[in-house]
């Protein structure tokens, strides 16, 4: 074993090198895992092998919004297992998958009926991708070769999503391996217009009619589907402009291009809604999902499409294949009940006028902490929200990383990228709990300057 080792559960030494980190500071966190090994998880906390106990201010990555290890949904998870742990997607069918797509697309917006599943938001978005660019084609139009997404939008860490995607540094090292023809709007995030906004900014609609542009430039006739985060949460919780998405929506449909919402985050219950479509009242023509839908407990994600995408590649011999894309965990049966048990809980016990009524009390405490030492602007929407921090000069990242140490000691989990902290609590906590989050997040703020 070498020097890189740490304490893990119940004392056992732990090696940490073999461990290939994803979106981390791999030497910086094996120098420093102080704080940093999560030992157990239950409702809104973890506890560190320390024996630390810690507010999970991001729940989970986005994921787990009715709190960690729920006894509804691991039951539900020991009975599938006991039941049917796996089932071939290809050919042949398990009942409970076929009941939740229903599930879902009865949650969906009108029109959007069938469900496609993946296991990951990664997924999702590239299956989307796919069936923008086939569907096209089914219907002679293959020409729609072109794929618009956002700038600073985050689409998963495919090829299809780094394509779309427009975070600089996930697409950098790999110019040689994104899709051809993509081309990007221009993200909504203008601090000069929209600083301290609270909910939806006022300014900004008119920054969709870049699609007007992009539709002159390329020729619609070009262009197969624009995707985009209604709330873009990777980012840093970059809120839409009132106004922006129905712009889109309007210019999607005058020149036939799909709109796809990527939902990974906002779905589920994040916005205070099934989706952030009925948030926003927009409807697209896909829906991404994952995440939520099972409160993170087994990778589980989706597709949620219009019947009239669907009916377009129901053609051909009836015992042919239709799309020839799956994986081998598609509708996973584990995943699967865990899905049902989740959306149990969202009917029982109310998820969606929980968060509503959460919402303000995120956005008072969050918004506190305009005229803090550093604080450049905040954001928030649904139970989400973020902190822009002012960067250190020639060190950008290390005033948030000391912003999340210094929360990590006062016993709050929060989410750093770039110079922007990011919470979204889950839909269990309560006011105290977001207060509470609200004032360590000070604390910290004031420390790390």
């Amino acid at each position: 074993m070498n020097e890189m080792t740490a304490r893990g559960v119940a004392g056992v030494a732990v090696d940490l090198e073999p461990y290939w980190m994803p979106f981390s500071h791999n030497r910086y966190f094996k120098r420093h895992p102080e704080r940093r090994l999560i030992a157990r998880a239950e409702g809104a906390y973890y506890w560190t092998v320390e024996g630390e106990r810690l507010f999970d201010c991001l729940s989970g990555l986005w994921c787990v919004g009715h709190g960690h290890a729920h006894p509804r949904i691991g039951a539900a998870i020991e009975r599938q297992f006991r039941t049917v742990d796996y089932s071939p997607a290809f050919q042949m069918g398990y009942p409970e998958t076929f009941r939740l797509a229903a599930r879902i697309a009865a949650l969906a917006p009108p029109g959007l009926d069938h469900v496609f599943f993946v296991n990951s938001g990664s997924e999702a978005v590239d299956t989307a991708l796919k069936i923008a660019l086939a569907y096209h084609r089914m219907k002679g139009e293959a020409s729609r070769i072109r794929l618009i997404g956002r700038e600073r939008g985050y689409h998963g860490v495919g090829f299809g999503g780094i394509s779309v995607g427009g975070m600089v540094a996930n697409r950098k090292l790999y110019p040689a391996a994104q899709l051809a023809g993509v081309d990007h709007l221009p993200h909504t995030h203008n601090p000069a217009q929209m600083a301290f906004s609270r909910g939806m900014p006022k300014w900004g609609a008119h920054l969709a009619d870049e699609l007007a542009r992009l539709v002159a430039l390329h020729d619609a006739s070009t262009i197969a589907a624009v995707i985009v985060e209604p709330m873009q949460g990777s980012a840093g919780v970059i809120v839409p402009p009132v106004g922006y998405l129905e712009r889109l929506r309007e210019l999607c449909t005058r020149h036939g291009i799909l709109l796809v919402f990527d939902e990974v985050i906002t779905g589920f219950g994040r916005m205070g809604a099934a989706f952030g479509a009925e948030r926003f009242g927009v409807v697209p023509d896909m829906i991404t999902f994952a995440k939520t839908v099972n409160n993170g407990a087994i990778p589980l994600g989706g597709v949620i499409v219009r019947k009239d995408i669907y009916q377009a590649f129901m053609t051909g011999p009836a015992h042919a294949v239709e799309f020839f894309h799956g994986y081998t965990y598609s509708g996973h049966p584990m995943a699967v009940a865990a899905a049902h048990a989740t959306l149990d809980l969202v009917e029982e016990e109310g998820t969606f006028a929980r968060v509503r009524e959460l919402e303000p009390v995120l956005e008072d405490a969050i918004h506190s902490l305009k005229g803090e030492p550093g604080v450049l602007d905040i954001r928030n929407c649904g139970l989400a929200a973020a902190v822009d921090l002012e960067p250190i000069a020639g060190e950008p990242g290390l005033r948030a990383l000391k912003v999340f140490e210094h929360a990590l000691r006062r016993g709050q989990l929060v989410r750093f990228t770039g110079d922007t902290i990011a919470v979204g609590p889950p839909f269990v906590s309560t006011p105290h709990e977001l207060a509470k989050m609200a004032d360590d997040l000070r604390a910290a703020i004031r420390a790390a300057r």
